[in-house]
């Protein structure tokens, strides 16, 4: 009797992990990264503002590359629940005395992130 009940108890507690495998049935929360980047924002954004002006106005920026000084990378990334990431690229360009000299909004809606999978 003890060991039936111990079987049973097995194969029920295997019968739900099995359940699990179901890639959507787990909850995942969305998860933004970066710099948000609101649209009312972006638009106040002109050439000719320094970089202190683009500071206050957008944050820090989340890239400042070493070999690229004179341009400022704010990148927002968004990942809801179980859906493809959307992200949002904004570059800022600047002249050599630190005012905007080009501003690239670059929003990718519908390319794929390449996320690296461990297996």
């Amino acid at each position: 009797m003890k060991m039936k009940s111990l079987l049973a108890i097995a194969f029920v507690a295997m019968g739900i992990t099995a359940c699990s495998t179901v890639n959507k049935v787990v909850y995942r929360i969305d998860v933004p990264q970066g710099n948000y980047l609101e649209q009312d924002k972006i638009d106040q954004l002109k050439v000719g503002m320094n970089q202190e002006q683009v500071q206050y106005l957008l944050g820090t920026p989340l890239l400042r590359d070493v070999f690229a000084q004179n341009r400022w990378d704010y990148v927002f990334i968004k990942r809801e629940g179980h859906n493809d990431p959307i992200r949002r690229t904004l570059l800022v360009y600047f002249d050599n005395k630190g005012f905007v000299k080009d501003i690239k909004l670059d929003d990718i809606k519908d390319q794929k992130i390449v996320e690296e999978k461990v297996e």
